[in-house]
Order: C-alpha cells, then sequence, then structure tokens
C-alpha cells in the first residue's frame, strides 16, 4: 500500500520468530527504492564494542586491526534501506549517533575526520517494548519518536497460525541458502 511507497521510517513490533524481517523486506521491495539495496543487521547479535564499526564503518587504523578502511551498513544501504533488527537493544552512544544520521543524513566513520551523508530509509525493529525501556531510561525518548514515525505491531504466531506454514517454508529456504544445500520440505499433515 502507500506505506511501501513512501519513505519514512517505520517500526515494527511483534515477538522474536514473527516475520519483523519479512515485513521489512515487503516494504522494501515494494519502495521506491526497491532496485537499491536492502541491507539488514541485528544490533543484538554483534558485540558492543563491533557495533559501532558495523554500523558506520572505520578508517584505517581506527583500532588496533584495522588495516583499511572500511564501510559500514549506512553505506551499503545508500539510497536503500536499513533493517535494524532488535533496535532495543542497542546501548545508549550509538542510540546517540543513529539520532543523528536520522536526523542530518550524515555520520563520521569511526576514527573519521569527514561527514558521510547517505540517504538512508530506516525500518527499525524490535519484540522489547520501547515505551518502557524509555520510561527505564534504557533508550533515548527523542530516538523513540524519531523511530516510531509509522508502527507495525506484528501479532504473535498463536493469533495467525495460518502464517505458521509461509514462514516455516521461508526460514527452511533460507537456511538451505545459507548453508548451501537443498531446502527440505515439510510433510502436508505437519502444515495444518
Amino acid at each position: 500500500g502507500r506505506l511501501s511507497r513512501s519513505n519514512i521510517t517505520v517500526l515494527i513490533t511483534g515477538e522474536s520468530g514473527s516475520g519483523k524481517e519479512l515485513v521489512a523486506r515487503a516494504l522494501h521491495r515494494h519502495s521506491p527504492r526497491a532496485d537499491k539495496s536492502f541491507i539488514a543487521i541485528n544490533t543484538a547479535a554483534i558485540p558492543r564494542d563491533l557495533l559501532e564499526s558495523e554500523l558506520f564503518g572505520h578508517e584505517r587504523g581506527a583500532f588496533t586491526g584495522a588495516q583499511t578502511s572500511r564501510q559500514g551498513r549506512f553505506e551499503q544501504a545508500n539510497g536503500g534501506t536499513l533493517f535494524l533488527d532488535e533496535i532495543g537493544d542497542m546501548p545508549a552512544e550509538l542510540q546517540t549517533r543513529l539520532l543523528r544520521v536520522l536526523a542530518e543524513g550524515e555520520f563520521y566513520r569511526v576514527g573519521g575526520h569527514t561527514p558521510t551523508r547517505v540517504d538512508v530509509r530506516v525500518i527499525a525493529a524490535t519484540h522489547q517494548n520501547l515505551e518502557q525501556r524509555v520510561r527505564d531510561g534504557l533508550f533515548r525518548e527523542d530516538l523513540y519518536h524519531r523511530l516510531n514515525v509509522i508502527r507495525i505491531q506484528l501479532p504473535s504466531l498463536n493469533k495467525r497460525r495460518e502464517d505458521i506454514p509461509l514462514l516455516t517454508r521461508h526460514f527452511l529456504g533460507q537456511a538451505a541458502r545459507e548453508l548451501g544445500v537443498e531446502s527440505k520440505v515439510l510433510r502436508p499433515e505437519t502444515e495444518v
């Protein structure tokens, strides 16, 4: 619909495994940015000390082991969509950097001195109650409002059982592609 054709920031909430990334991919696929990159990053799955470099890239020599300059996910997604999964787990200092990118469209690489401009649609997702995390002082209120322009609340799978076979096929196919093997298929009687 109209939401997918816009560039508005979207916050998707729902339980883990409820299909938040699939919704984000569908929004991207039907957006004006569909021919550009869709970059997904699970902010909870990357160690705190590496997350800043993953998101914003780094310059050569910015830290031990930084032998070359490297683009971060924001640069990789330039012109396209960046899906930030489990945004509720993002450390406070990175919340501040994310807020700046959303507000100003630019950032500095780790160890960098020149701002990098980007045009990225951000779709964020979480299984957590961000309002409660704001009240608890664990999530920036201004970032919450910047992300929560449009909110999609995905019901839990026990309220949409008809989606389970579709999601199962998707996740089996995804796992097979990642492992480089043939996708497994469930017997029809297991899909009811």
